[in-house]
Protein backbone atom coordinates (compact mmCIF):
# COMPACT_ATOMS: atom_id res chain seq x y z
CA UNK A 1 0.00 0.00 0.00
CA UNK A 2 2.84 2.57 1.00
CA UNK A 3 4.38 1.69 -2.32
CA UNK A 4 1.36 2.66 -4.64
CA UNK A 5 1.27 5.34 -2.45
CA UNK A 6 4.76 6.65 -3.24
CA UNK A 7 4.23 5.87 -6.31
CA UNK A 8 1.42 8.36 -7.01
CA UNK A 9 3.46 10.87 -5.87
CA UNK A 10 6.29 10.19 -7.98
CA UNK A 11 4.17 10.02 -10.70
CA UNK A 12 2.28 13.04 -9.96
CA UNK A 13 5.77 14.86 -8.82
CA UNK A 14 5.35 15.50 -5.05
CA UNK A 15 6.94 14.19 -2.27
CA UNK A 16 10.00 12.48 -4.22
CA UNK A 17 11.55 15.89 -4.95
CA UNK A 18 15.33 15.36 -5.64
CA UNK A 19 15.36 19.32 -5.99
CA UNK A 20 16.66 20.23 -2.67
CA UNK A 21 19.39 17.03 -2.70
CA UNK A 22 20.63 18.20 -5.96
CA UNK A 23 20.77 21.93 -5.09
CA UNK A 24 23.09 21.83 -1.74
CA UNK A 25 25.20 19.83 -3.98
CA UNK A 26 24.67 15.46 -3.50
CA UNK A 27 25.28 15.35 -7.21
CA UNK A 28 28.24 12.98 -7.03
CA UNK A 29 30.39 9.83 -5.69
CA UNK A 30 28.85 7.58 -2.74
CA UNK A 31 25.55 8.96 -1.26
CA UNK A 32 23.49 7.07 1.65
CA UNK A 33 19.41 7.50 1.51
CA UNK A 34 18.18 6.99 5.17
CA UNK A 35 14.71 5.16 5.45
CA UNK A 36 13.98 4.68 1.37
CA UNK A 37 11.16 3.06 1.72
CA UNK A 38 10.11 1.76 -1.65
CA UNK A 39 13.30 3.25 -2.96
CA UNK A 40 11.97 5.93 -5.30
CA UNK A 41 13.51 9.07 -3.79
CA UNK A 42 16.64 7.47 -4.45
CA UNK A 43 16.42 5.99 -7.54
CA UNK A 44 14.93 9.14 -8.78
CA UNK A 45 17.92 10.75 -7.53
CA UNK A 46 20.08 8.31 -9.82
CA UNK A 47 18.38 9.21 -12.76
CA UNK A 48 19.43 12.32 -12.37
CA UNK A 49 22.70 12.34 -11.62
CA UNK A 50 26.01 10.64 -13.42
CA UNK A 51 28.60 8.04 -11.87
CA UNK A 52 27.15 7.73 -8.69
CA UNK A 53 26.12 5.15 -6.20
CA UNK A 54 23.70 4.56 -3.80
CA UNK A 55 23.55 2.65 -0.05
CA UNK A 56 19.85 2.94 1.57
CA UNK A 57 19.55 2.06 5.29
CA UNK A 58 16.10 0.75 6.06
CA UNK A 59 14.66 -1.14 9.37
CA UNK A 60 12.33 -2.75 7.29
CA UNK A 61 13.17 -5.91 5.26
CA UNK A 62 9.52 -6.00 3.64
CA UNK A 63 10.28 -2.20 2.53
CA UNK A 64 14.26 -3.82 1.54
CA UNK A 65 12.23 -6.41 -0.77
CA UNK A 66 9.83 -3.91 -2.52
CA UNK A 67 13.21 -1.21 -2.90
CA UNK A 68 15.20 -3.89 -4.79
CA UNK A 69 12.34 -4.91 -6.93
CA UNK A 70 11.68 -1.20 -7.84
CA UNK A 71 15.51 -0.81 -8.77
CA UNK A 72 15.32 -3.74 -10.98
CA UNK A 73 12.52 -1.96 -12.45
CA UNK A 74 15.28 1.58 -12.99
CA UNK A 75 17.37 -1.18 -14.30
CA UNK A 76 19.58 0.56 -11.39
CA UNK A 77 20.29 -2.16 -9.60
CA UNK A 78 24.07 -2.36 -10.01
CA UNK A 79 24.29 1.05 -8.38
CA UNK A 80 22.02 0.58 -5.42
CA UNK A 81 22.90 -1.26 -2.31
CA UNK A 82 20.03 -1.70 0.28
CA UNK A 83 21.18 -2.30 4.24
CA UNK A 84 18.81 -3.50 6.94
CA UNK A 85 19.59 -1.50 9.94
CA UNK A 86 18.64 1.79 12.25
CA UNK A 87 19.57 4.58 11.78
CA UNK A 88 20.57 5.13 15.78
CA UNK A 89 23.83 2.75 15.40
CA UNK A 90 24.50 2.90 10.99
CA UNK A 91 26.77 -0.06 10.15
CA UNK A 92 29.14 2.22 7.98
CA UNK A 93 32.85 3.61 8.85
CA UNK A 94 33.39 6.97 9.51
CA UNK A 95 34.10 9.75 6.50
CA UNK A 96 32.37 7.11 3.84
CA UNK A 97 29.82 9.00 2.31
CA UNK A 98 29.81 11.94 -0.10
CA UNK A 99 26.30 12.93 0.83
CA UNK A 100 23.55 12.29 2.85
CA UNK A 101 19.70 12.46 2.64
CA UNK A 102 16.34 11.09 3.48
CA UNK A 103 12.80 12.30 3.27
CA UNK A 104 9.62 11.71 5.88
CA UNK A 105 11.48 9.56 8.17
CA UNK A 106 12.83 12.17 10.81
CA UNK A 107 9.81 12.19 12.83
CA UNK A 108 10.39 8.45 13.23
CA UNK A 109 13.93 8.53 14.61
CA UNK A 110 13.59 7.81 18.85
CA UNK A 111 16.47 9.56 19.57
CA UNK A 112 16.82 12.65 16.34
CA UNK A 113 19.82 13.91 18.22
CA UNK A 114 21.79 10.55 18.07
CA UNK A 115 20.51 10.08 14.54
CA UNK A 116 22.39 13.43 13.78
CA UNK A 117 25.59 12.53 14.87
CA UNK A 118 25.74 9.51 13.10
CA UNK A 119 24.53 11.57 9.90
CA UNK A 120 27.58 14.02 11.00
CA UNK A 121 30.25 11.07 11.46
CA UNK A 122 29.44 8.95 8.24
CA UNK A 123 29.78 12.01 6.07
CA UNK A 124 33.31 12.83 4.38
CA UNK A 125 34.68 16.13 5.30
CA UNK A 126 33.06 18.75 2.92
CA UNK A 127 30.29 15.82 2.14
CA UNK A 128 26.67 17.42 2.35
CA UNK A 129 23.23 16.50 3.97
CA UNK A 130 19.30 17.35 2.69
CA UNK A 131 16.72 15.97 5.40
CA UNK A 132 13.36 16.67 4.33
CA UNK A 133 10.06 15.83 6.25
CA UNK A 134 6.74 17.34 6.91
CA UNK A 135 5.71 19.54 9.68
CA UNK A 136 3.23 20.24 12.64
CA UNK A 137 2.36 23.61 11.56
CA UNK A 138 1.14 23.58 8.30
CA UNK A 139 -1.88 25.89 7.03
CA UNK A 140 -5.01 23.81 8.66
CA UNK A 141 -6.83 23.84 4.96
CA UNK A 142 -4.17 22.54 3.82
CA UNK A 143 -3.43 19.78 6.37
CA UNK A 144 -7.30 18.84 5.42
CA UNK A 145 -6.72 18.93 1.66
CA UNK A 146 -4.16 16.32 2.01
CA UNK A 147 -6.02 13.89 4.03
CA UNK A 148 -9.05 14.52 1.78
CA UNK A 149 -6.65 13.50 -1.71
CA UNK A 150 -4.59 11.05 -0.63
CA UNK A 151 -4.56 7.75 -2.16
CA UNK A 152 -4.93 4.58 -1.57
CA UNK A 153 -7.63 6.27 1.00
CA UNK A 154 -6.06 3.43 3.51
CA UNK A 155 -3.35 5.88 4.13
CA UNK A 156 -5.42 8.72 5.10
CA UNK A 157 -4.89 8.25 8.98
CA UNK A 158 -1.27 7.41 8.54
CA UNK A 159 -0.29 10.51 6.87
CA UNK A 160 -2.40 12.64 9.79
CA UNK A 161 -0.34 10.67 12.44
CA UNK A 162 3.20 11.25 10.48
CA UNK A 163 1.90 14.91 10.68
CA UNK A 164 1.13 15.34 14.09
CA UNK A 165 4.43 13.34 14.91
CA UNK A 166 6.69 15.50 13.12
CA UNK A 167 8.77 18.54 13.93
CA UNK A 168 8.25 22.73 13.94
CA UNK A 169 11.78 24.90 12.17
CA UNK A 170 11.73 26.64 16.19
CA UNK A 171 11.97 22.62 17.80
CA UNK A 172 14.40 21.31 14.97
CA UNK A 173 16.73 24.60 15.86
CA UNK A 174 16.90 23.66 19.31
CA UNK A 175 17.59 19.69 18.09
CA UNK A 176 20.35 20.65 16.09
CA UNK A 177 22.21 22.82 18.51
CA UNK A 178 22.57 19.80 20.54
CA UNK A 179 24.14 17.64 17.38
CA UNK A 180 27.73 17.92 15.81
CA UNK A 181 25.88 19.38 12.82
CA UNK A 182 27.16 23.19 12.76
CA UNK A 183 26.99 24.27 9.35
CA UNK A 184 23.32 24.09 8.47
CA UNK A 185 19.98 25.95 7.30
CA UNK A 186 16.37 25.22 7.55
CA UNK A 187 13.70 25.88 4.82
CA UNK A 188 9.84 26.09 5.39
CA UNK A 189 8.13 25.03 2.78
CA UNK A 190 4.57 24.80 2.65
CA UNK A 191 4.00 21.57 3.91
CA UNK A 192 7.27 20.91 5.36
CA UNK A 193 10.84 21.45 6.04
CA UNK A 194 13.94 20.91 4.68
CA UNK A 195 17.54 20.72 6.57
CA UNK A 196 20.66 21.37 4.44
CA UNK A 197 24.32 21.62 5.28
CA UNK A 198 27.54 20.12 4.90
CA UNK A 199 30.44 18.80 7.25
CA UNK A 200 32.74 21.25 7.92
CA UNK A 201 35.20 19.94 10.47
Amino acid sequence: MYDKFMKRRRDRGGWVDTEPILEVGINQGLALEIGPGPGYLGLEWLKKTEKTSLQTLEISLDMIKIAEKNAIDYNFQNRVKNIHGNALEMPFEDNMFDGVFTNGSLHEWADPIKVFNEIYRVLKLGGKYCISDLRRDINPLIKWFMRRTVKPIEMRDGLIASINASYTVKELHRLLQNTNLRNYKIKKTSIGLIIQGDKTE
